[in-house]
């Protein structure tokens, strides 16, 4: 288990979606706010993204990526004045343009949209920027670049597998974005969570939470599992994460319970040992803590909202 993964598959819900389009100048493009996180890729010419707030107009090209983690209103066109137009989301939750295309130079778009949980969002994804340009250059995030040439062929033409193949490509996707602004992050930042996840100590204690969140872990035990004293590795952990040790523990077991009870109908003592409480009083006690109600209340409120959420796979799986 790994913090970005585990991240992504606590708030992850239905499919995510996209849509090819071909635009020909002049043409704009206004993304409004929506829930979840939204992504544009050019994959052939060049436009404008027109960021949130008094940002600068920011050039794409041809490879280039755009994500929206919050799910704030942008803009993209062909020129930095162009007048806008509004996008409309589909049934399939797709964006579609609004008007048809003109005939000047062309500019073909995948844009799309995963389905978020922001209510309970971890904070390894909190602290991504309004939105995450990545520009294709040679030699970087080769693997992110060859997800998007299989994604384009993919929405080029549907072939048998194609219903299957885009959803599990766009996942990919997600994940290689999510990995390229963390790397390029980590290499300039000197705290939060990129320097937490690049962080030898910190990164491996978390990879033991993330793997054994039902285990009795106390603060020199993962010391140990990091390599350094009690006092030197709770220093580091709360001053990179923003949180203790073991507050971090009991909130990231509190959003695998949550999880579950949303998704599975697995008994609530059998969800109280997963995440580490014996008695399913002290369960109960801590969840109202975290939620402000029970634990048999929450489940009623949210039934059916998430399939099976983080801690209901083995450590082995993929």
């Amino acid at each position: 288990m790994d913090v970005v993964s585990d991240a992504v598959s606590a708030i992850r819900s239905g499919r995510p979606m996209s849509a090819r389009t071909h635009l020909a100048a002049p043409w704009g493009l206004e993304f409004p706010a929506a829930q979840g996180a939204g992504f544009h890729v050019v994959l052939q010419g060049s436009c404008w993204l027109l960021p949130p707030g008094p940002g600068e107009p920011v050039a794409l090209s041809s490879g280039d990526v755009v994500f929206v983690a919050q799910g704030q209103r942008i803009a993209l066109a062909d020129h930095p004045e162009r007048r806008l137009v509004p996008v409309t989301q589909e049934m399939d939750d797709a964006w579609r343009p609004a008007r048809p295309a003109r005939s000047g130079p062309t500019t073909v778009l995948i844009c799309g949209s995963y389905q978020l949980d922001q209510v309970r969002q971890h904070p390894v994804l909190q602290q991504l920027p309004a939105y995450i340009h990545i520009p294709k250059r040679v030699g970087h995030h080769g693997s992110l670049s060859s997800v998007i040439d299989l994604l384009g062929s993919e929405l080029d033409a549907r072939r048998p597998g194609t219903d299957a193949i885009v959803p599990a490509l766009l996942d990919t996707m997600l994940l290689y974005i999510l990995r390229a602004w963390y790397e390029d992050e980590a290499a300039q930042s000197t705290g939060g969570w990129a320097r937490a996840l690049h962080d030898p100590a910190v990164s491996a204690a978390l990879h033991h939470i993330h793997r054994e969140p039902g285990r009795a872990w106390t603060v020199a035990e993962l010391g140990t599992r990091a390599g350094l004293s009690r006092a030197a590795f709770s220093r580091r952990f709360s001053s990179l994460v923003g949180q203790s040790p073991l507050a971090y523990l009991t909130w990231w077991r509190m959003t695998i319970a949550g999880r579950q009870l949303q998704g599975t109908d697995t008994a609530l003592r059998t969800i109280a040992q997963r995440v580490g409480y014996t008695s399913e009083f002290a369960f109960n006690r801590a969840f109202k803590r975290e939620y402000g109600t029970t634990p048999g209340t929450y489940r009623r409120q949210h039934a059916g909202a998430y399939g099976a959420g983080p801690g209901d796979l083995g450590p082995d799986a993929i």
